[in-house]
């Protein structure tokens, strides 16, 4: 009923208003009523199938794009948990190694510190041999200020002797 001009709707009206009154009165005038009636109705139902059956059209075809959207969207969603799985699984089996690699890292350390404990003591046995070392050197220092004297005697020595022999040297035969 909608969409028609203004007198069409007064005609109707008048038209049913008058068909009612009629068909208490008239069969014929019921007759044309419910023709009149049925006519609009048929009218309105075209109008209706003008909106509803492309609406309807384009729903399914949005309705079946949605459904291809999901169904992409579960299919990459299937292959990122295969990645994710497969990652995980590598990460998984490097985090244990990386735990036993940790492992021998502290044993190493460990070996590291028994070993330092052992310098240490070492070490410790050597500070007496460092005081001997220390009279060793103060002992060597003097053998040297002793040789350098003895070098100087010597050195003396020969200039004392060497000029009365080189006199002698030319007197003597070989």
């Amino acid at each position: 009923m909608t969409g028609k001009n203004p007198h069409e709707q007064d005609a109707l009206n008048k038209t049913g208003t008058a068909a009612l009154e009629a068909s208490e009165v008239d069969p014929a005038a019921s007759q044309f009523a419910m023709d009149r009636l049925s006519q609009a109705f048929e009218t309105s139902a075209r109008r209706w199938e003008l909106i509803v059956y492309p609406t309807l059209f384009a729903f399914i075809i949005l309705a079946a794009y949605g459904f291809y959207l999901v169904f992409s969207l579960a299919k990459d969603v299937h292959y990122l948990a295969i990645s994710v799985d497969s990652n995980m699984t590598v990460l998984a089996s490097n985090m244990q190694s990386i735990s036993d690699n940790m492992g021998q890292i502290s044993s190493n350390v460990r070996t590291m510190t028994v070993g330092v404990d052992s310098m240490a003591r070492d070490v410790s046995t050597l500070e007496p041999l460092l005081s001997a070392i220390e009279d060793m050197d103060r002992s060597m220092q003097s053998m040297t200020f002793t040789t350098a004297n003895m070098r100087d005697d010597l050195g003396s020595m020969n200039r004392s002797i060497g000029r009365p022999m080189h006199f002698m040297n030319s007197f003597m035969p070989w």
